[in-house]
């Protein structure tokens, strides 16, 4: 059976997961991650919380991949993002098309802006996975998706905007957890949701944080009923 594995970053983003689990297991610490069994509807799912940063999501993802995924793996990213496009806005619900790491520059030699060298330029998430989360009765943008080691604050969105124009969003996990699905052949979606617009300080991320796991949990959940039936 295909193991289903929500990786979230932060508590507050596994506690709408939690809140909605009609059966949670006792948790299970894997390195620097916490695993739980959850039973959302009829979904038996592994929400796992990461902690923040692309290695912390990277070693979460891939401790994951071997504990559970001798018959397949699917890895849906969840949780918060800032928004980046001019017209993101506090609230939006992003599925993702593509991620990649804006980090990434080895233009030196010859890679793209964003590719990791030996990786693709972009990775690209499962359609089907994307479509479901996309059917969801909360509207949601279908968009390309971004991450770096940096919380983006005003000073550092600029730029980014200038040198990743179709990104829709910003988070600091997506991309690491799509290149640990991409080099162990796991599946792979996103879901975020928009908890700040890239302000100069956190405090709009603190104001929203709790809502934008909502919102972002709401669309994974109802993707599962939509997948199981």
């Amino acid at each position: 059976m295909t193991a289903i594995i929500i990786q979230v970053a932060m508590d507050e983003e596994a506690q709408p997961f939690l809140d909605a689990a009609r059966q949670v297991s006792d948790p299970l610490t894997v390195g620097r991650a916490v695993h739980r069994g959850i039973v959302l509807g009829d979904a038996t799912v592994v929400l796992v919380v990461s902690g923040i940063g692309m290695v912390n999501a990277a070693d979460a993802a891939v401790g994951a991949v071997h504990r559970y995924g001798p018959d397949g793996v699917i890895l849906v990213s969840a949780g918060s993002a800032g928004g980046l496009a001019a017209d993101a806005r506090v609230g939006d619900v992003v599925v993702g098309t593509s991620v990649v790491n804006v980090d990434a520059d080895a233009r030196a030699f010859g890679y793209a802006l964003g590719q990791v060298p030996g990786m693709p330029a972009v990775y690209e998430t499962d359609a089907q996975l994307a479509t479901a989360l996309a059917a969801s009765d909360r509207a949601v943008h279908r968009a390309a998706m971004g991450s770096g080691e940096k919380f983006v604050t005003a000073d550092l969105a600029h730029a980014l905007r200038t040198d990743f124009s179709a990104l829709w969003s910003i988070d600091m996990e997506t991309a690491a957890i799509a290149q640990a699905a991409h080099n162990h052949g796991a599946r792979f979606a996103a879901c975020r949701a928009i908890s700040d617009l890239c302000a100069p300080d956190s405090a709009e991320f603190d104001t929203h944080i709790d809502d934008a796991a909502e919102r972002s949990a709401h669309v994974v959940i109802d993707a599962l009923a939509r997948l199981a039936a």
